[in-house]
């Protein structure tokens, strides 16, 4: 596998978040790397061009593969249809998934998996901002950027650690397993289990079963860590939980002055730059994986404390005239609750304005959307941003806008359909709210963050 040096490995979808980091990563550890995609937006796009890792055209190119490929990784995006897929397969080359190839990668090595429906993201880079901080030898996986890091996947054979993101979605369009499954974790942690993903897991008891799955994947002797404050989450655990370390954790108390959080614990309080109880509730969580690892908490405590976020994960941004702006990545129900109920906590005496781009296949199914209702309770003025055309795209019904404010159960719910739709409210309404908070995975239209930030 990757671990011998100078294999030729071949990325379809190289220009997703995840490949193009490990692309980079591969790269750098002396394999000749190439690779292909559709479509290939920023950051990838320069990253992968000041490596020299660009493909010189966007599109799909069988006529490159050829029997000298040692390896062939296959990214989600990348249908079964796909044409280099079909040829490397012809040719009888080795294909495997992003997560089945991470596994290889770290078999030998102590693996720590953080899961879940929503944080996950978060504790991962709570973790490895710890990790990094004691010099602490961990190769890594995560699924977006963090601060001082200059890709998010390193493949250190020599580190004792490997620290992965645990995606619930699924491994490739040849393989339908929820990549955590390939991971086979000594050390776990699942922060949450609120339905996700409605396209691939139709209904509630569909998501839940792979995190039984990943439970039971857990090698014998491991430990699993899990939020407490998750009823579906402890019945899932108590009920299927075999040989292994069961440690529940939960919300720490925490006090606010003068706009900061501070953390109580029994090494003192501990001011901390983040805000919002679910981020609380990941630090307890990140904390947790730490002792498992070996840090006590003085030194977790010590080093968490400058921790700034993950990148849109209520990222701050500059706005016009002290207007405060948050960017985050929330779009699933549970996560959108909880940012904006973070945010509102956090600036309780100000005008909120919050926009929620709806995009993905599950947020924009007619049976999933009243998932997110009382989602969007609190803010002044409540925005939700959806394109039609993504919709058709999607081949799924047109929801009218009283059927999304219905669902959303509140009835001055604001709906734009345009991106110049959405920049022309934010110009109107901005000045009027202090407090500005922004959610999508997506890029609202592709409005630059010049024009959200009016």
């Amino acid at each position: 596998m990757a671990q011998e040096p100078n294999q030729r490995i071949h990325l379809i979808a190289i220009g997703g978040a995840a490949m193009h980091n490990l692309a980079l990563e591969l790269y750098a550890r002396g394999h000749r790397v190439s690779g292909s995609d559709d479509q290939i937006f920023e950051p990838s796009l320069s990253r992968l061009r000041n490596a020299g890792l660009l493909p010189k055209s966007e599109g799909w190119h069988p006529e490159h593969l050829s029997t000298e490929i040692d390896l062939v990784i296959l990214g989600m995006h990348a249908r079964t249809d796909n044409p280099e897929l079909q040829r490397a397969l012809e040719l009888g080359l080795e294909v495997v998934s992003y997560p089945e190839f991470l596994y290889r990668a770290s078999q030998h090595q102590t693996r720590v998996v953080v899961a879940g429906s929503h944080g996950k993201t978060t504790i991962t880079g709570m973790l490895l901002h710890v990790v990094r901080k004691l010099q602490l030898d961990s190769g890594y996986m995560v699924g977006a950027q963090l601060q001082g890091y200059d890709r998010m996947v390193s493949l250190d054979p020599q580190a004792e650690f490997m620290v992965l993101e645990g995606d619930e979605y699924l491994s490739s369009t040849l393989d339908p397993r929820s990549k955590f499954l390939w991971y086979r974790p000594n050390i776990a942690l699942i922060s949450g289990i609120a339905w996700d993903h409605a396209n691939v897991f139709p209904t509630e008891a569909d998501y839940h079963r792979p995190f039984a799955d990943f439970i039971a994947s857990i090698e014998p002797g491991g430990s699993l860590a899990y939020c407490a404050e998750d009823e579906a989450l402890v019945q899932l655990v108590e009920t299927h939980a075999r040989e292994i370390r069961l440690l529940p954790y939960q919300t720490p108390l925490f006090v606010l002055r003068s706009g900061q959080v501070w953390i109580q614990t029994e090494e003192g309080d501990v001011p901390l730059r983040i805000f919002g109880k679910h981020n609380l509730q990941n630090l307890e969580g990140a904390r947790t994986l730490a002792h498992l690892m070996g840090i006590v908490p003085a030194d977790f405590y010590a080093a968490i404390s400058d921790f700034e976020g993950a990148a849109r994960r209520l990222e701050p941004w500059e706005g016009p005239d002290g207007i405060r702006i948050y960017r985050d990545f929330a779009h699933a129900p549970s996560k959108v609750k909880a940012t904006v109920q973070a945010v509102l906590e956090h600036h309780p005496s100000e005008a909120v304005l919050a926009v929620l781009e709806l995009h993905t296949f599950s947020s924009l199914k007619p049976e999933f959307v009243p998932q997110y209702r009382g989602g969007m309770d609190g803010p002044q003025t409540a925005v939700l941003f959806y394109e039609p055309e993504v919709v058709e795209r999607k081949k799924q019904r047109l929801l009218s806008d009283d059927e999304l404010r219905q669902a959303f159960g509140r009835n001055d719910l604001v709906v734009v359909h345009t991106p110049a739709e959405l920049q022309a409210l934010l110009a109107t309404e901005g000045p009027h709210h202090p407090v500005r908070l922004l959610m999508s995975s997506g890029s609202f239209g592709n409005l630059s963050r010049e024009a959200l930030s009016v």
